[in-house]
């Protein structure tokens, strides 16, 4: 089976994107596949907001991210582009503050990089 690293680039608002990315991360699981890691990077860094509200017939993405942290795949938040925005990287709920180095580590060790724009 095959080990996967996947990296999203796009703002909570962008509700395609973030269930695309969910929707692959479930079927990479129910095909016995792993994933090393979810990194969040450029606009994808808003998903660790604390301020995030979206209304309530939109996408839960927070409760999304909770389950995601729940199958224990490691949720990694790029602490650059993080502090870029004016995100708390004191204060990222269930991601983890990490840099691009970790991040191409866990790439280069991956059979599979996958970015969701």
């Amino acid at each position: 089976m095959a080990q996967f690293v996947l990296s999203l680039h796009t703002a909570p608002t962008d509700h395609d994107c973030t269930q695309r990315l969910i929707k692959f991360t479930q079927a990479c699981l129910d095909s016995g596949h792993t994933i090393s890691a979810v990194f969040l990077y450029q606009a994808g860094v808003y998903h660790a907001s604390q301020h995030l509200e979206l209304a309530s017939d939109e996408l839960p993405v927070s409760r999304l991210w909770q389950e995601l942290n729940a199958k224990s795949i490691p949720l990694l938040l790029c602490v650059t582009a993080a502090e870029k925005r004016g995100l708390d990287i004191e204060n990222t709920g269930v991601f983890t503050v990490a840099g691009l180095a970790e991040f191409a580590m866990l790439a280069a060790d991956a059979d599979k990089w996958v970015q969701f724009k």
